[in-house]
C-alpha cells in the first residue's frame, strides 16, 4: 500500500494567508484540485449537499478535487489556504472513495507547515481575482506549472514533503474508508492507469479484461470490489470529471468536449452528464456563471 500511495505527487497551484470578508460567498464551486484551509481567526461555512461544516479558528479543512460545495463568510475570516493538483501514475486519487468535505483539529505543525510553504513558494497567492471563473483557466494553470518546473530540487522536495504532511491529516480510515486500507491488485491498478490515459478513446469491459487476461465478468467483479464501481460506471465518472474541467476552463463546444472525453455523440454525453451530476452540461455552465464571490 505504501508504495502505491507514494506514487502520488502534488502540483502546487496557490498558497497564501488571506483576510476574507462577506464578499467571500461562492455557490456551486467545483474544482479539479484539492483545497486545504487553516482557519486562523473568524468564522465561515462550507456546505456539500446536506453536509455543513462551520469554519472555526484552530481547525483544518479539506475540499477534495471535484467536490461540489458552497463557501460562505458572514463578516471576517482569516485563513491560510493551499490549492494543489494530485497526480498519480494510475490516474487514481487518494480521496476517490470519499469526495466530501472534512474537518480535523489543527496541530502546531500545521501552522508551521503553512508558513514554511509560503516561504519556499513566495508569490503564489491569487493575484488577479478571488473569482474561480477568472483564475481557473488553462492559461493560468500553465503559469503555475511553469513555476513548479522552475523550482530547484530542494524547493520541489520540501514542497512535496509539506503537502504530504498536510494530506496525511485527512487519511484516517474514517475519512478514506476501509477499502483504502486494502491493496489493490496490480491488474486493476494497470487498468485504472490505462483508463486515465485513453479516456478519450473507446473503452469496454471486454477490452479491459482482455488486457488483464481475465474473464470479463470476473474482471468486472474484481474492479467493483477494489474501486467501489463497475468498470463502465468508473469510466463514465472519470469522463464527466474531465468534461467538467473542460467546461470550466475552456470555451470548447459541447460536441467537441464530448469527443475529447470519449463519448460517441453529443446526446450520449448529455445524458451521461445529467445522470452523474443531476444537471445538463448547459445547466452546469449556468451554475458556474451564477457563482459569485
Amino acid at each position: 500500500m505504501m508504495k502505491r500511495i507514494l506514487s502520488h505527487s502534488f502540483s502546487l497551484m496557490n498558497v497564501d494567508l488571506v483576510q476574507l470578508d462577506s464578499k467571500w460567498n461562492y455557490n456551486n464551486v467545483i474544482s479539479p484540485y484539492h483545497r486545504i484551509y487553516y482557519i486562523a481567526a473568524g468564522e465561515g461555512k462550507i456546505s456539500h449537499f446536506e453536509k455543513i461544516l462551520e469554519l472555526e479558528s484552530g481547525y483544518l479543512y479539506i475540499i477534495p478535487s471535484f467536490t461540489l460545495c458552497n463557501l460562505f463568510c458572514k463578516s471576517t475570516l482569516n485563513q491560510y489556504f493551499v490549492q494543489f493538483f494530485e497526480e498519480s501514475s494510475d490516474g487514481s486519487s487518494i480521496f476517490s472513495n470519499n469526495r466530501s468535505i472534512f474537518k480535523v483539529k489543527a496541530l502546531d505543525i500545521d501552522i508551521i507547515n503553512f508558513k514554511r510553504l509560503l516561504t519556499v513558494n513566495p508569490g503564489r497567492g491569487i493575484n488577479r481575482s478571488d473569482d474561480p471563473k477568472i483564475y481557473e483557466k488553462d492559461v493560468y494553470y500553465k503559469e503555475y506549472q511553469q513555476l513548479n518546473m522552475d523550482q530547484n530540487t530542494t524547493q520541489f522536495l520540501e514542497t512535496q514533503g509539506i503537502l504530504y504532511q498536510m494530506v496525511s491529516r485527512f487519511t484516517s480510515p474514517e475519512i478514506l474508508g476501509k477499502t483504502e486500507l486494502e491493496l489493490i491488485p496490480v491488474k486493476i491498478m494497470e487498468s485504472i492507469s490505462y483508463i486515465s490515459i485513453y479516456l478519450h478513446q473507446p473503452l469496454s469491459v471486454k477490452s479491459l479484461a482482455e488486457r488483464a487476461n481475465q474473464n470479463p465478468e470476473y474482471f468486472s467483479r474484481l474492479f467493483l470490489r477494489n474501486t467501489g464501481s463497475r468498470p463502465l460506471a468508473y469510466i463514465n465518472q472519470k469522463r464527466i470529471e474531465r468534461a467538467q474541467h473542460l467546461i470550466r476552463t475552456t470555451s470548447s463546444k459541447y460536441a467537441d468536449i464530448a469527443g475529447m472525453t470519449g463519448f460517441d455523440g453529443l446526446s450520449h454525453f448529455s445524458r451521461t452528464f445529467k445522470k452523474i451530476t443531476g444537471v445538463t452540461p448547459s445547466g452546469y455552465k449556468s451554475f458556474l456563471s451564477r457563482s459569485s464571490i
